[in-house]
């Protein structure tokens, strides 16, 4: 699994990557800090079940923090996207294949208005942030459309010659961009286009390009540097606009500010929480100010930075992915005596016998049987799984 954090330049894209992952990224306040993508791990918050066993748990990925297990999941920061990107500006037809494999993507967004349309500083709320929720429609759309017109007319006469199936014709001649037959089937319904792609329009094919897009793209859209004066009322603006959009206050600034204070152990910091603890007696005045500001103008007014809400959304929410525990009905630690060491993330609607092959290969072969530990009872190979479950797989010897 892979999660883009896209926008136009200087949204604050790169200091939101650094704060998800504390990977050591270029962050400067003027466009293009950020040319190649920048890969790292980042977590996604999970309750974690050592509390109902009363045990300490011991992650070979990954951390725990308070009963919060925190796993780990791929993240890319491609650079920032500028009008006319699909066609080639600001070497965006590089940018943007460099999301090919993202399966979901972050929309870092200045809510404050204060960086224009090319990236540029200006005054706080000088421009629409609205603008950059429809600029990046567009240019992801336009180079769906790009990549599918490669050869258009070849491909729609080969499908209507050979009198080949559409949905498999089309999710393989896109499966670069995670385009499946169930996509293609469930947006041809939709726009209700022939089953003929030699009679599609122009238009049409635009249509088809952008439901194709939202299907193997879900967007989630980061209202970045909520504490600007004024930004709340970008924020009220842009979810009454976008209903089709989940839209989460978020202050990048603010979340490396706390995860960097606790990496250096002045403060408690639990990530997505609304509350620090200082345990350090070592922190400057102007320290003591930011922590202060951070209390009273992030989290006590949105109830956290908003950066570890964004990850955990995107994939349990927008990718409906499951935490998942391996375990034994009597024993919850493995062969090198690690208490609880692993959650697993797996696509929704998974079986048991999809969480044994995602375990190992001879799992899946040789599975026999399950136990749902929590209720001790036995499950077969179809049981889906349920987000948090604890599963022991029983195999043939």
């Amino acid at each position: 699994m892979l999660i883009g954090i896209v926008g136009k330049p200087s949204t604050g894209k790169s200091t939101f990557f650094k704060a998800a992952t504390l990977a050591e990224v270029a962050i400067a306040p003027h466009p293009f800090t950020t040319i190649k993508p920048n890969h790292a791990i980042g977590f996604v918050k999970v309750k974690c079940i050592e509390g109902e066993f009363n045990v300490k748990c011991t992650p070979r990925f990954g951390y725990c923090l308070n009963e919060n297990r925190f796993v780990p999941i791929d993240l890319i920061d491609v650079a920032g996207l500028i009008e006319g990107s699909h066609e080639g500006k600001g070497l965006g037809l590089s940018f943007l294949s460099d999301l090919n494999q993202a399966d979901a993507l972050i929309h870092i967004i200045d809510i404050s208005g204060s960086t224009n349309e090319k990236g540029v500083n200006v005054k706080p709320l000088s421009h629409d942030p609205l603008k950059d929720v429809k600029f990046l429609e567009h240019e992801l759309d336009m180079w769906y459309l790009g990549i599918m017109k490669k050869g258009w007319e070849k491909f729609a006469r080969t499908v209507q010659q050979e009198n080949q199936n559409i949905k498999k014709a089309l999710s393989k001649q896109l499966s670069g961009l995670k385009v499946t037959e169930e996509i293609v089937e469930d947006a041809i319904k939709k726009l209700k286009l022939s089953h003929h792609p030699v009679e599609w329009s122009a238009d049409d094919l635009k249509s088809l390009s952008s439901e194709l897009r939202k299907a193997t793209k879900p967007m989630i859209i980061a209202a970045n540097k909520i504490d600007i004066n004024g930004s709340k009322l970008n924020l009220d603006r842009m979810k009454e606009s976008f209903p089709e959009y989940i839209v989460i206050p978020c202050s990048a600034d603010s979340e490396l500010a706390l995860r960097e204070a606790a990496k250096h152990k002045l403060i408690e910091y639990v990530p997505g929480e609304n509350n620090f603890k200082v345990i350090s007696d070592k922190l400057s005045n102007e320290q003591k100010k930011a922590l202060e500001y951070i209390k009273e103008n992030v989290l006590d007014v949105y109830g956290s930075t908003g950066v570890q809400t964004l990850l955990d959304f995107a994939v349990f929410n927008l990718l409906k992915y499951l935490a998942i525990f391996p375990g034994g009905m009597n024993n919850l630690k493995d062969s090198e005596g690690r208490t609880i060491p692993d959650c697993y993330l797996m696509p929704g609607k998974s079986t048991a016998l999809d969480f044994a092959f995602r375990l190992h290969t001879d799992l899946g072969k040789n599975f026999i049987k399950a136990y749902d530990v929590r209720s001790r009872r036995v499950i077969g190979k179809e049981y889906v799984i349920k987000n948090r479950d604890i599963i022991e797989i029983v195999t043939r010897k």
